[in-house]
C-alpha cells in the first residue's frame, strides 16, 4: 500500500470535518500550530476553521510526527504543509516564508504548543534548573511573541493571533508547576501584543481550555484526578471538548469580533470561576 493510500485509509476513518451551515470565515487563511494527533486542541481549532470555510496551512513537529499529522492535513484540504520544531534554526521562518510566498498574506495564526523538560515540570518552580526554565519559556511563550513578529507584516488588512493558556496561569494547580509560570507570562505577552498590534487590525487572544485529555497533558502526574474535579465542579457540570475549544477559536477570528482583543477567554463550564 502507498503512502497516499495509508494516507487515504486513515484519513476515512478520522472524526468528520463539521458540514459547513455558514461560510463564516470563506475567503480567510491560516496557519495552525500544534497538531499532534486527532486528540489535539490545534485539531478541534482547525477543523472548526475549516468547517466555517477558512484555508488551512498546517505544520508538524519532525518526522515522527508526520504520519500522525499528515492524514489531518488531507482531511482539511492544507495546501501548505509544512515541517516546524521551534527549537530548528530557520524552521519558524520558513513557513511564513512559505505563506508569504504563496498566499501573500494570512488572515489568522493558531499557536497550541508547549513545552517543558520533565525535571523541570515534575518538580517545585524554586527548584527548576535554569536550562529547563529557559526551554520551557522559549517553547511555551517566546515562540508566540516570534510568530507574531512574523506574521504581523502578512496582515495587511488586520488580522487575529491565537494561543492556548490554562487555568495555571492565574491559580496554583498542583502538578502544573513551572508551566503555570510560562503561561501567565504568556497571556501577559498577550495582552502587550495586543496593545502593539490593535492599531494595525490584529487582534490577540489567549484560549484558556478546561482540562482536557491531550497528549500534552499526559505528562502532567495525576491528571485524571484533576479531569474528574473539573467535571465535579464546572457549573456545566462537563468537561470541555476540543471541538467546543475550536468553535470558540474560531469565531473569534471573525468579524463580528473585531473589538475583542487582549482578553483570556475561558472555555471551561465555567470552571474558573468556582473556589
Amino acid at each position: 500500500m502507498s503512502v497516499t493510500d495509508r494516507n487515504r485509509s486513515a484519513s476515512e476513518k478520522l472524526p468528520v470535518i463539521p458540514a459547513v451551515k455558514a461560510k463564516l470565515l470563506e475567503g480567510k487563511r491560516g496557519l495552525i500550530v500544534g497538531i499532534a494527533n486527532d486528540q489535539s486542541i490545534a485539531w478541534g481549532c482547525a477543523k472548526a476553521f475549516r468547517a466555517f470555510g477558512a484555508e488551512l496551512a498546517v505544520t508538524y513537529l519532525n518526522e515522527k510526527a508526520r504520519k500522525h499529522v499528515a492524514p489531518l492535513a488531507q482531511a482539511l484540504e492544507a495546501p501548505i504543509f509544512l515541517p516546524l520544531d521551534v527549537n530548528a534554526s530557520g524552521q519558524m521562518e520558513a513557513v511564513f516564508e512559505r505563506i508569504a510566498k504563496e498566499w501573500g498574506s494570512l488572515d489568522f495564526a493558531v499557536h497550541s504548543i508547549a513545552f517543558s523538560p520533565k525535571e523541570a515540570l515534575q518538580g517545585r518552580v524554586v527548584d527548576v534548573p535554569r536550562d529547563g526554565f529557559a526551554t520551557t519559556m522559549d517553547v511555551s511563550c517566546w515562540s508566540f511573541i516570534r510568530m507574531a513578529h512574523l506574521a504581523e507584516p502578512l496582515m495587511k488588512k488586520g488580522g487575529s493571533l491565537f494561543t492556548m493558556s490554562y487555568y495555571g496561569s492565574q491559580r496554583v494547580v498542583k502538578n502544573y508547576n513551572v508551566m503555570g509560570v510560562a503561561k501567565a507570562a504568556l497571556e501577559a505577552a498577550v495582552r502587550y501584543m495586543a496593545a502593539e498590534l490593535g492599531p494595525k487590525g490584529i487582534r490577540v487572544h489567549a484560549i484558556s481550555p478546561g482540562p482536557l485529555a491531550t497528549r500534552a497533558a499526559s505528562g502532567i502526574p495525576e491528571f485524571d484526578a484533576l479531569l474528574d474535579k473539573a467535571r465535579g465542579k464546572a457549573p456545566a457540570r462537563s468537561l470541555v471538548s476540543i471541538d467546543d475549544v475550536g468553535v470558540a477559536t474560531a469565531f473569534l477570528a471573525h468579524d463580528a469580533a473585531r473589538l475583542m482583543t487582549g482578553a483570556t477567554l475561558y472555555v471551561d463550564g465555567g470552571y474558573h470561576i468556582m473556589d
